[in-house]
């Protein structure tokens, strides 16, 4: 259940980061599809190919003092909307860097402020 309020929560931030970031579209007639694969690339992608990114690029996120994340959210971003679009054939694409990187920022924000509202499962257990 946890699995899939997480699921719906990223599918959210992703509607609201194509609503407000110039770049970021959803051309499928069915929209809602191309943002339900959407957000399940893009949570596959954050569990398998972030960390791995993140290892690779650990001194450069040192050096930067944390903010070469940024970039590789974006990064991550931009590689679930390919992903998603490529194989899938969902209608999410977002148009160049800079789009990726205000709508990793979005969803990333959105996320947390939805997230608030989500029951902790390790304080179900405790009680």
């Amino acid at each position: 259940m946890q699995l899939l309020l997480r699921w719906l929560i990223t599918a959210a931030s992703l509607v609201v980061a194509a609503w407000t970031v110039p770049g970021i579209n959803i051309t499928d007639q069915n929209g809602w599809f191309a943002v339900l694969v959407m957000a399940a690339v893009f949570g596959l992608v954050n569990a398998f190919i972030r960390p791995l990114l993140t290892l690779l690029s650990c001194p450069l996120v040192m050096l930067t003092l944390g903010l070469f994340t940024l970039v590789i959210n974006a990064i991550c971003f931009s590689f679930s909307a390919w992903i998603a679009s490529s194989f899938f054939g969902a209608g999410f694409t977002v148009d160049g860097f800079f789009a990726a990187l205000l709508g990793s920022i979005v969803v990333s924000i959105v996320s947390f402020l939805l997230s608030i509202f989500l029951p902790d499962a390790n304080e179900q257990k405790r009680r």
